[in-house]
């Protein structure tokens, strides 16, 4: 496995991520598109007024392209990018908290100015434990039932094509785990996770997220919170009684072990 620094700007970025999350390479970068390969680690690093990685993917596939795509592109009437990969994205902060979020080291800085170009994978393994929420990086062991829970339904966002994360900050908050289709958009699925937590404000932060973005919204608890739930669904937070949907904690578990299963066997079968 191969990792290598991807840099562009901003508006390079938007269009990368609003069109199947697709990168470009200029023909004098063929060695390096060459030697690229499927599953190959992509740090995504955005310059000005960024000037930071923001999160990183990995390889699904390359091919040539002799259609313009890139805002640049399309002013010339001609492709500057023609070597082009796809890739999933396995963790990107939200486009509002690049800035604030981003990662940057001196190293970092030095390697920046080379444009894409392959990195030690040390490196790469370094600035992804920077760029990692804590609770990605332990182990199922380590993890509470709450915790667990979590990292299950991130996995199973991941098996679907989503960008998948926990600890959504937003105005009110956190969300504890949510699906976005591309690294610009708002969440599509918001998932909030009780184990004998506080169900009015899990509920609270799920009213919130269908109203600024008319997300699914899913409250992960046990059979005896429903009926918790069941009685704010019928009077203070009665707007979203109709939108809601209850999945048992045990439910998770059961739904990512059929996905990996499936996922497992499609990736047998070369499909």
């Amino acid at each position: 496995m191969n990792y290598w620094l991807t840099v562009g700007a901003p508006e390079q970025w938007n269009t990368a991520f609003a069109h199947g999350n697709t990168w470009g390479l200029v023909t004098k970068q063929q060695h390096f598109w060459n030697e690229l390969a499927e599953k190959d680690v992509i740090l995504i690093y955005i310059t000005k007024p960024v000037s930071g990685l923001v999160g990183f993917g990995t390889v699904k596939t390359k091919f040539k392209q002799d259609k313009p795509l890139w805002p640049q592109e399309i002013a010339e009437g001609k492709v500057r990018w023609p070597l082009r990969f796809e890739f999933d994205v396995t963790y990107c902060f939200p486009p509002d908290e690049w800035s604030a979020k981003r990662i940057t080291s001196d190293a970092l800085k030095l390697k920046v100015g080379i444009g894409f170009h392959p990195v030690e994978p040390e490196f790469g393994q370094q600035m992804i434990s920077n760029i990692l929420p804590a609770p990605i990086l332990n182990g199922d062991e380590a993890l509470s039932l709450h915790d667990n829970t979590k990292q299950k339904l991130v996995e199973i966002g991941k098996l679907q094509n989503f960008l998948s994360e926990t600890e959504y900050s937003f105005d009110i908050g956190k969300i504890d785990v949510v699906w976005r289709r591309v690294a610009n958009s708002v969440p599509t699925y918001v998932f909030e996770v009780q184990v004998g937590g506080d169900i009015y404000h899990a509920l609270g932060k799920l009213k919130h997220a269908f109203d600024l973005w008319n997300s699914h919204i899913f409250l992960i608890a046990t059979k005896k919170d429903f009926g918790k739930a069941e009685g704010l669904l019928s009077g203070t937070f009665h707007e979203i009684d109709k939108h809601i949907k209850f999945i048992e904690l045990e439910k998770v578990k059961e739904l990512y072990k059929r996905k990996k299963s499936y996922f497992d066997l499609e990736k047998e079968l070369g499909i």
